[in-house]
């Protein structure tokens, strides 16, 4: 195996897939940005140049660097375009069926040694890693959203994940300027066993008519400390994503205080998913704006 990636595939371009190619980018990696739609592709493409736009505004980088990150940035709708990767960050749907049908393809693609890396925020590490020929060459890489901002990374090893794949990572993340923890691989990891809980557990406040969804979050954030609180946060990840890791932590551990509250699932069959769809804990005033008021 490489003990430096030079060129670096992300399958997925929605909020996390472009923002891992934006930090990849301005790390000075080769970037191919894939997804199944080349409109996927070029919206995420749009989001990056937002970004770095902004930066610019803010005199945080020069339109000549802005330049040179995208022009690190290629768009692909093929998986045949891992064929000369050195890794790829799988960041596709939470959604295990999908995760492993991505696994097995790119497994066949990628060079032998390259590394086969998820973004996944819960998901079994090792499972997926069994779906391939090259369980020692999978790891988890776990960022967090927004990614550009956020300096944390999970990297989480499977049962067959070795020292040097692991150690490649490492580097790669701080490369990218990123903080990287190490964690063993169990449902939810480390953030999402403890941050999606106490979600859950705000969720069953407002169910319980024990306060009002401002009312939970303004405790959260002026009594915690917290930057946001737990609902408008709930809203910010989607959901969709909160149900469906809190489905593999209840699923993993078996212990009903990880059980999904029914409000959590009755939004979602509803299609509130919060900021995303513009209607959620809170109404924004459109699909990813601002909020305008608590939904009733």
């Amino acid at each position: 195996m490489t003990d430096r990636v030079e060129k670096l595939i992300i399958i997925g371009a929605g909020q996390m897939g472009n923002g891992i190619a934006q930090v990849a980018a301005q790390a000075g990696l080769q970037v191919i940005l894939n997804d199944i739609k080349e409109e996927y592709a070029k919206q995420g493409l749009n989001n990056i140049v937002k970004n770095l736009n902004r930066n610019v505004q803010k005199g945080k980088m020069t339109e000549q660097q802005r330049d040179q990150v995208l022009g690190q940035i290629r768009l692909s709708t093929s998986l045949s375009d891992a064929a000369d990767c050195d890794m790829a960050i799988e960041a596709a749907t939470e959604n295990m069926s999908i995760k492993r049908q991505v696994f097995q393809q790119l497994d066949k693609i990628l060079p032998d040694h390259a590394i086969l890396a998820t973004n996944t925020s819960s998901l079994p590490i090792t499972e997926l890693a069994a779906t391939t020929k090259r369980a020692s060459h999978v790891i988890g890489m776990h960022f967090m959203n927004p990614v550009p901002v956020m300096k944390l990374v999970e990297v989480i090893r499977g049962l067959a994940t070795t020292d040097e794949v692991y150690q490649t990572v490492y580097d790669l993340s701080v490369r990218m300027e990123k903080v990287a923890v190490e964690v063993n691989d169990f449902p939810g990891f480390v953030s999402n066993r403890v941050l999606l809980p106490m979600i859950n557990e705000a969720i069953y406040c407002v169910y319980e008519g024990v306060a009002s969804p401002a009312a939970v979050d303004e405790v959260m954030h002026l009594g915690m400390n917290h930057p946001m609180g737990p609902l408008t946060l709930a809203d910010f990840i989607g959901l969709d994503t909160c149900l469906a890791i809190m489905e593999v932590l209840y699923e993993g551990f078996g212990d009903s205080k990880y059980r999904p509250c029914p409000l959590l699932r009755k939004y979602v069959n509803a299609g509130w998913l919060g900021k995303k769809t513009g209607h959620g804990f809170y109404l924004y005033d459109q699909p990813g704006g601002k909020p305008i008021n608590e939904a009733r």
